[in-house]
């Protein structure tokens, strides 16, 4: 089988399967059906749930009879403009109305969910279909199937968005897949995760629970590629003029990962422990004699501690990133090893305002082999510092019984001397409808920091949605 389109017939015969098991198999009586377990790091789904309209027809949906399928999802229109002149990028950025359809069906233990977006962007020239990088008129988030075979272990397998560590908006043993386009675009925080198509199964025992995810096939992160995005091309600022091109491993079984968490409540505190075996998640590398970005292997080994601090919530995680393909530090064309840390802590602050929240983070990257990768670097290339430091600072008040969300995200290097600020209002006129506007705003002294580099990105956006 062509391994190209082998996800795209994965996802079809799994889509129909969930559609043979709805038509042949009645709805269980009201009562007997059970609930999914919950998943505590499962991403918020958006709110709005509910069943098929009262006066659906069929077998199913007569009175007395459970829906034959869950179905929730949203329609949503939103649209952005960037705030600087940049020559590579148009100045609309995004417009695009999107509708999202979740399914859910449970059949014998079974959990069925099959989730997806449709789009049609009319700042975008390409509609065509790319489930790996989410590009085009639809993009799967998730096609899977769960189950619980034993009480001591759950199963879930297909398409699914998974997340882990303490880190708010920062990442350190999270070593999934991200969507730094739609981030930076201004699309909903939940779309900052990327989905995986993976095995995963958790084990719970009175010793630890074990997640352990397989990933048969490397999933990288949407990284930004200089479509819609400017970005340093380790020379100048481009775009549109200089589209990145990769080299990304993807043969089935040989290019895979596996990633570990094993964690435990003590006194209160959930402390954890991490592995990760695969690839760097963006381009980490650049091939020479071919041109092209490539994705190095990584591995990754760190640990986080969550609890109770005073009257709030305190966190700290760190991460040891085994570069292999660059273990002496000394290739230039391939990112060192690194050492992550993250300290946060976060608490309500009702002496100030009722419903005031403020979470604060310290993050430090500091590259390891720092005198090789000096020694090294071709001439001419702009040097990166042997310690990144970022602050974070989150602000959130709620307003008329909570309808309205107020709330600032920043990131502020004090290294780099850069900044990016995240303002966003978001309104709940009633339990469906939802309006909201916001900004990503970019500042940077040098063009070739990370933050920086997006200067010319700087947007505002605004966007409406109905739930149902």
């Amino acid at each position: 089988m062509n391994g190209k389109y082998f996800p795209v017939r994965v996802l079809c015969v799994l889509a129909l399967t969930v559609s043979l098991f709805a038509e042949g198999v009645p709805a269980l009586p009201a009562g007997l059906q059970g609930s999914q377990s919950s998943n505590e790091d499962s991403p918020t789904l958006p709110s709005g749930l509910g069943a098929l309209p009262s006066d659906s027809t069929g077998p199913d949906t007569l009175p007395g009879r459970e829906p034959w399928m869950d179905i929730t999802g949203f329609w949503e229109v939103r649209s952005g403009y960037r705030l600087q002149n940049d020559k590579y990028q148009k100045d609309a950025f995004l417009g695009e109305t999107q509708l999202q359809l979740e399914l859910e069906k449970l059949w014998n233990g079974f959990t069925f969910n099959v989730t997806t977006d449709l789009y049609y962007d009319w700042v975008d020239e390409n509609h065509s279909v790319d489930l790996e990088t989410g590009e085009g008129f639809l993009d799967l988030r998730e096609a899977s199937v769960a189950y619980s075979p034993f009480d001591f272990m759950d199963v879930k397998l297909g398409r699914q968005v998974l997340t882990w560590g303490t880190g708010d908006l920062v990442f350190i043993n999270d070593l999934f897949p991200k969507d730094w386009r739609s981030f930076l675009l201004g699309r909903d925080t939940e779309y900052l995760k990327a989905p995986s198509d993976a095995l995963k199964a958790s084990f719970f025992t009175e010793l630890a629970d074990i997640d352990v995810v397989y990933t048969p096939r490397f999933d990288s992160d949407r990284h930004i590629t200089g479509e819609r995005l400017s970005y340093w091309n380790g020379s100048r600022i481009a775009g549109n003029d200089d589209i990145i091109r990769t080299d990304k491993p993807d043969d089935w079984f040989d290019d895979d990962e596996w990633a570990v968490r094993t964690s435990k409540n003590v006194g209160g505190y959930e402390l954890a422990a991490y592995g990760y075996w695969g690839f760097w998640k963006s381009p980490a590398g650049f091939d020479t004699s071919t041109s092209k970005y490539t994705f190095p292997k990584l591995n990754v080994y760190g640990a986080s501690v969550r609890g109770q601090v005073g009257r709030g919530i305190g966190n700290v995680e760190i991460g040891y990133y085994d570069s292999r393909d660059d273990d002496s530090g000394d290739d230039p064309f391939t990112h060192n090893s690194q050492m992550r840390y993250l300290v946060g802590y976060e608490r309500d602050l009702p002496e100030i305002a009722s419903d005031f929240t403020v979470g604060l983070q310290y993050y430090l990257e500091q590259m390891l082999d720092y005198g090789d990768y000096k020694r090294t670097l071709p001439a001419g290339s702009a040097v990166a510092d042997e310690y990144r430091h970022l602050l974070t600072l989150r602000v959130t008040k709620l307003y008329w019984n909570q309808n309205l969300t107020c709330s600032l995200f920043t990131f502020f290097s004090p290294s780099d001397e850069d900044a990016y600020l995240r303002p966003n209002i978001h309104y709940k006129v009633n339990d469906n409808l939802a309006v909201e506007a916001g900004a990503n705003i970019f500042f940077g002294d040098q063009p070739h920091t990370f933050f920086g580099q997006f200067e010319d990105n700087t947007n505002l956006y605004a966007a409406v949605r109905h739930s149902f």
